[in-house]
């Protein structure tokens, strides 16, 4: 079961570039390793995009490879216009998807 997790600042100002940090628990399984009892190759399941909305409007996505690591770590920058809310979006191969929301207080 994947666990996310996300950083923002506690507060910040209009026109402020703040750090966004995020991390997800997933085991991101490539589809290349064998399953050591069966002999069996163990399915591909990997999380394979991940998008930022700030209230509403997108502001940051990436697509995922089987080169990423186990409980990718995804950081990036932007710009606060103004006050909102993060809505932070992960989604996997099987099409199952994990969100969370953070307010930024902006002053």
């Amino acid at each position: 079961m994947a666990k996310p997790r996300v950083k923002i600042p506690k507060s910040a100002k209009v026109g402020d570039v703040v750090q966004i940090k995020t991390l997800i628990t997933h085991k991101m399984e490539t589809g290349l390793r064998k399953d050591k009892k069966t002999g069996e190759i163990i399915p591909r399941q990997i999380i394979n995009s991940f998008a930022a909305k700030y209230n509403g409007k997108e502001v940051f996505r990436t697509k995922m490879h089987p080169a990423i690591s186990a409980n990718p770590y995804i950081s990036f920058f932007m710009k606060v216009p103004g006050p909102g809310e993060f809505e932070f979006i992960w989604v996997d191969d099987t099409g199952k998807s994990w969100s969370t929301k953070k307010k930024l207080a902006v002053s």
